[in-house]
């Protein structure tokens, strides 16, 4: 899609379906998603709903005519998408980096528009850091979505100017869901907790799985010719996280937990531990725990790796971690992978990793 076209009125009025035999889809955009099942289908948001999305993040980043969003995402991805939206909602300058993406390139790109707001992943975050770039002096705020930047990447940033501010959000909610004030730069980056935004309500149950009502919620799913309407005004999402003072913070997904030895275990949340016993000198994103099947055990846990991490790390990390991890939540030999498979928004593709380390 044209990302000039998304800055026009023309788009943003046009009443067709996107499925002209659905006509419940008028005025709508798909956007492709795997699900926790991993099962193709498409989520369906009413251009109204991505607008009411933007201008919630507008309102929260203090957006004016005066700003400047950068694109550096794919517009497929509701992301992406949301940025071009933000940019119609407050008429305010659009610029799209349609480079391949490399740091230095993209650095310059900034500087020379003048880019004040971005979205990006915690991939780009990482990659601006390793490179030792600083942030032009017109940027204002970088929302990092898309997955977990953790504290010590953040706070290398913030060290090099870039005012990367943690956010929450899924394709069902139009964007984001929660991000951090621009009041927090001014204080040493944490991911958490994160705000949520005025437009969105939010429960837990009792085990913490987080469900959202509000304006800018999608309308159903889309499989094939099939539409499938949203029943409730709350959606329930897979994320387990901590509410409180209408913050979240995350604990990972539910989907995620797995059974060995009769115990429920959260591989993300040994990645968490395992970052904290290197001495942040692991980077999230650049190994991974894996479950894999166990035919005694239910699930064995497989520390990947990928081959950019010194050795040195990897040895002085996986010995702390082994010497107080309880015998549930032990790890098997370690798997070093030359480059681990991620999606176009850099998230890493667990399953297809799992695939990988399988014998």
């Amino acid at each position: 899609m044209d990302a000039a076209l998304l800055t026009s009125s023309d788009f943003w009025n046009d009443p067709t379906s996107p499925v002209p035999e659905i006509q419940e889809l008028a005025g709508h955009v798909l956007f492709e998603t795997s699900g926790s099942s991993s099962s193709p289908k498409s989520v369906a948001l009413s251009k109204q709903a991505l607008l009411i999305s933007a201008a919630a993040v507008n309102a929260h980043l203090d957006i004016t005519q005066d700003s400047c969003w950068g694109l550096a995402l794919p517009l497929n991805h509701v992301g992406g998408f949301g940025v071009a939206a933000r940019a119609y909602q407050a008429n305010c300058r659009f610029e799209k980096f349609a480079q391949r993406w490399e740091a230095c390139a993209f650095r310059d790109w900034l500087a020379f528009h003048e880019i004040t707001h971005l979205s990006l992943v915690p991939t780009q975050v990482h990659d601006l850091v390793r490179s030792n770039l600083t942030a032009p002096a017109t940027m204002i705020a970088v929302v990092v979505g898309g997955g977990h930047l953790d504290a010590s990447t953040g706070q290398a940033a913030r060290d090099l100017g870039w005012p990367v501010l943690a956010s929450y959000g899924m394709t069902e909610a139009g964007s984001q869901i929660a991000t951090q004030g621009l009041h927090l730069l001014d204080k040493p980056y944490q991911p958490a907790p994160i705000s949520l935004l005025p437009i969105w309500d939010a429960r837990v149950d009792d085990e913490g799985i987080l469900s959202l009502s509000g304006p800018a919620l999608f309308s159903g799913y889309v499989s094939g010719n099939q539409f499938t309407p949203r029943e409730s005004a709350w959606h329930a999402t897979s994320d387990r996280v901590f509410l409180e003072n209408h913050s979240v913070s995350l604990l990972g997904r539910a989907d995620a937990l797995v059974k060995i030895l009769g115990e429920l275990v959260d591989p993300e949340a040994i990645e968490r531990e395992m970052i904290a016993f290197s001495g942040d000198l692991l980077r999230s994103g650049t190994f991974a725990v894996i479950a894999i099947p166990d035919a005694r055990a239910g699930s064995a846990l497989v520390p990947v790796f990928e081959a950019s991490v010194h050795p040195s790390v990897i040895e002085a990390t996986l010995s702390s971690y082994e010497k107080q991890a309880a015998g549930f939540k032990k790890l098997r030999p370690m798997a070093i992978i030359e480059r681990f498979p991620r999606s176009a928004l850099g998230k890493l593709r667990r399953s297809e990793l799992a695939a990988m380390i399988l014998p």
